[in-house]
């Protein structure tokens, strides 16, 4: 894969939430420039060109991120808070797509500069509704900060 031309990065350490996601923007046509990595600590890396990721150009970033909270090393709101402190990269919307509900997460998220706040559906349904229904706006509909 061309590391260039990521336009999802999917940050997410469950694997059974990874397929689920992988599979419902498969089935709306948004996988085809997709990294799946599976903590912060890589998501870090991928964004800021570090580690397997230094020979990726900088001025390359992301569309979209699809940002979990709950991850080993390094979780979702410390690298929402990297993106978010950095000037040539805040404008990549950020959505963070996780299973926790907590009023103290969802506010904190949204100070740091979330761009929308998801629960994963438990039904699986619903997750494929509302995964198409986020790639959709974010991919297609949305126009990007220049």
């Amino acid at each position: 894969m061309n590391y260039d031309e990521v336009e999802i990065l999917f940050v997410e350490d469950s694997e059974d939430d990874a397929m689920l996601t992988i599979r419902a923007l498969t089935k709306s046509g948004f996988v085809n420039k997709l990294l799946h990595v599976k903590d912060g600590a890589e998501a870090l890396d991928f964004i800021f060109c570090k580690g397997l990721y230094a020979s990726r150009k900088s001025k390359e970033n992301p569309k979209l991120i699809l940002l979990d909270l709950k991850m080993p090393k390094v979780n979702g709101m410390e690298v929402l808070e990297k993106i978010k402190s950095d000037p040539d990269l805040k404008s990549i919307p950020v959505v963070i797509l996780t299973s926790s509900k907590e009023d103290p997460d969802i506010k904190k998220c949204y100070a740091l500069g979330a761009n929308s706040y998801i629960v994963k559906p438990v039904d699986s349904d619903n997750f494929f509704s509302a995964i198409k229904e986020i790639g959709i706006y974010w991919m297609i509909l949305s126009e990007p900060q220049h």
